[in-house]
């Protein structure tokens, strides 16, 4: 049965990692014609400057172990935006679907009976790969790859670190700074070669990049010395290529 309501579709949009020219033609679009963008605190600038000249920038960002918008506030805008006849965008840093708190909003949007759409953004472990000069996967290296979270609701997250632990696994961690010597531990318990490359990608893609270059052995003491602000990209098993570090701030370790 179609869809009667008098409300504007709500778009779910992928930023991408934050360089806008990896924005997707749909997500510059939807920028353009929006009368509501609720934006994520990771949003830069650069990309908010697309907006149409008569959209209203709001920030629900959500910093970790600091000011955030509460999930239940960022529902019950996009719902009162969207009732009253606005054309809402919730501007989502990275790709729309993954670490994003998705599920949520689009189940708001359909409570209130609003029809609501996805596009899909790059998520920013593929922009960190692409700063690495690395393919995520590769013949003879690693047939899967994973994609996991330093935190989740309940606070340091576990994973299959058996699995992970095994030569040749390859994953990306995402909100993993905090986390990383608990995952180191996990990862070293269950066998992992201590000398296993590993990368630290921060602000991918954008013109402040930065990669560090180290080991399992050596990844919460680098991080910690480091004193990262920006978001930051963990990945496990892969090191960056030299030719890919040329026009990045890179250090190693």
């Amino acid at each position: 049965m179609p869809n009667t309501t008098p409300f504007e579709t709500v778009e779910f949009v992928g930023a991408g990692p934050g360089d806008p020219d990896l924005l997707t033609v749909g997500a510059l679009r939807a920028l353009q014609g929006a009368g509501i963008i609720l934006h994520d605190r990771l949003i830069p600038q650069a990309i908010l400057a697309l907006a149409g000249p008569d959209a209203q920038l709001i920030d629900v960002g959500k910093a970790g172990f600091g000011p955030s918008t509460p999930q239940e506030r960022i529902n019950d805008l996009i719902v009162h935006h969207a009732t009253q006849g606005a054309r809402v965008v919730r501007l989502k840093a990275g790709d729309t679907t993954l670490f994003a708190r998705l599920d949520e909003e689009v189940a708001a949007c359909d409570a209130a009976n609003i029809p609501w759409r996805i596009l899909p953004g790059i998520t920013s472990a593929a922009a960190a790969a692409a700063a690495l000069g690395q393919s995520q996967t590769s013949r003879g290296r690693n047939s899967s790859v994973r994609y996991l979270t330093g935190h989740d609701v309940k606070g340091f997250a576990d994973h299959d670190w058996a699995a992970l632990a095994r030569p040749g696994s390859v994953a990306a961690i995402y909100m993993g700074k905090s986390a990383a010597r608990f995952v180191q531990g996990r990862l070293l318990m269950h066998g992992a070669d201590p000398a296993t490359p590993v990368s630290v990608i921060e602000n991918a893609s954008r013109p402040d990049q930065r990669v560090l270059a180290v080991t399992l052995a050596t990844l919460p003491a680098i991080l910690a010395a480091a004193d990262l602000d920006g978001p930051a990209l963990i990945w496990l098993g892969l090191p960056p290529r030299a030719a890919a570090l040329s026009h990045t701030r890179k250090e190693f370790a």
